[in-house]
């Protein structure tokens, strides 16, 4: 790979762009934010496993119009690993059709089971041959985020305001 500032081979993902590293004032050569960000189009692919109910499906509408609300990301699209649609290879590629150079895979799902693991491991391996130009990555799954211990609370907080009562336990 050539150093820095050299000219990249054409079509390797490279040739869209140049970043200039400014040196920080402690002699560091790392990046400014907005140095990256100026050459670059991050899209968020959220990936749920997908449902024949359609009023599953948009659970995950609902935060990726949310996360398009606040603005961080240009380019927020969806896509289900079965039995909805677009499928993930068809939402990478609205992504890219869409811009994108970077395309953070956030699987909608709690554990790291065989799905994240391995299923959305091949689909990022697939998409980054496809479209070799751009960078897909895949973030970590929802389960072991410390704000979902709040949510998972808030939860059982709404069932115990709202019902003045548990039902009795089981054989007691």
């Amino acid at each position: 790979s050539p150093p820095l500032g050299e000219p990249r081979p054409s079509g390797s993902g490279w040739d869209r762009a140049l970043v200039v590293f400014h040196p920080l004032p402690d002699g560091r050569g790392s990046p400014r934010e907005d140095q990256l960000n100026a050459h670059t189009t991050t899209a968020l692919l959220l990936i749920a496993h997908g449902s024949r109910r359609a009023e599953a499906n948009a659970d995950l509408e609902f935060v990726a119009a949310a996360l398009r609300e606040r603005g961080r990301y240009p380019v927020v699209r969806v896509s289900y690993l079965e039995l909805a649609e677009p499928n993930i290879e068809n939402g990478g590629a609205m992504c890219v059709e869409a811009g994108a150079t970077d395309v953070v895979m956030l699987p909608y799902f709690l554990s790291p089971g065989i799905h994240v693991v391995e299923d959305l491991t091949a689909a990022r391996d697939a998409l980054s041959e496809r479209f070799p130009g751009v960078r897909f990555v895949l973030a970590e799954p929802l389960g072991r985020h410390p704000l979902l211990v709040d949510v998972v609370e808030q939860r059982a907080n709404e069932v115990t305001r709202t019902t003045p009562e548990l039902p009795p336990r089981a054989g007691g």
